[in-house]
């Protein structure tokens, strides 16, 4: 009898530890995917940006100041749990040049820069967030 539960035992061992495989396979390429959404950004908007303060220490977007070549995209991630945008010029004067629109969290946008120069943008929804293409 003894015997047997422990037999029973260990089968139930195995199944669940085959389980627990399976499922953790499941999540870390659920978990993959999305690591790989996030690196396809070249700006990132980090978490907390949606509040005052990121401005002190110039991380509202990440990098505020990016410098690429003519023809080039860029492509900016929202990785904060707050809409976000991404407008061409101030917040006080915008210009026409691009606006992502409000973004969800975990949504990008890709803008292409086809002409030389620098391009200032910002989000409409919270002033202080400012940012910089140098397009070379």
């Amino acid at each position: 009898m003894l015997k047997q539960i422990t037999a029973v035992g260990l089968i139930g061992v195995v199944i669940l530890v085959t389980i627990a495989l399976s499922f953790s396979n499941y999540f870390t390429e659920e978990n993959v995917e999305e690591i790989e959404l996030i690196i396809k950004g070249d700006v990132i908007m980090p978490i907390k940006v949606s509040r005052p303060g990121c401005e002190v220490n110039d991380s509202c977007y990440v990098p505020s100041l990016i410098v690429i070549e003519k023809g080039k995209q860029v492509t900016w991630v929202n990785e904060d749990s707050a809409f976000h945008s991404v407008t061409s010029g101030f917040y006080d004067t915008p210009t026409d040049l691009f606006d992502s629109g409000y973004l969800d969290p975990f949504e990008s946008y890709t803008f292409t820069f086809n002409e030389t120069g620098i391009y200032d943008y910002h989000c409409t929804l919270h002033p202080w967030m400012e940012g910089q293409v140098i397009v070379e």
